[in-house]
């Protein structure tokens, strides 16, 4: 059975890797299933949505409505968070050429204000049943 929401980040990110150890802790439904951008699980899930690579440069969500990229991916997953963080999405509101901006200005800085790792992280023993790629995308 494929994973209903399943978020693909950049494994050797450190800005990306804290956003996912953030929804590990606030998502208490388990909603959200993971996988590295740089993983077999990544490349092909993409390519049955019709992408041909994936992109390191945006966080993508996959849903059954569909593929969601930058900051559109960021609001469909802070929506389904619990409490006040769903009202996140309220972000919405601002058009999404200057959302999708601001987003691709972090992006290109990432790595210069957050680091970059070597290898994508082995996630604790009690997250790894969250993560669909089976740790194929370590160096």
């Amino acid at each position: 059975m494929a994973a209903e929401y399943v978020v693909l980040f950049d494994g050797v990110c450190n800005l990306c890797n804290r956003s996912v150890q953030f929804l590990l802790k606030h998502d208490h439904k388990q909603v959200f299933k993971f996988a590295s951008l740089q993983s077999s699980y990544a490349t092909n899930a993409l390519k049955a949505h019709g992408e041909s690579s994936p992109p390191t440069d945006s966080v993508i969500l996959i849903t059954p409505n569909g593929v969601f990229y930058r900051s559109e991916a960021v609001l469909q997953i802070v929506k389904r968070l619990p409490g006040w963080w769903s009202a996140m999405a309220l972000l919405g509101i601002i058009p999404r050429p200057i959302r999708d901006a601001i987003y691709n200005y972090i992006a290109r800085k990432r790595y210069d204000w957050f680091g970059k790792r070597e290898s994508c992280l082995v996630p604790k023993e009690e997250y790894q049943a969250r993560f669909l790629d089976q740790f194929d995308g370590l160096k």
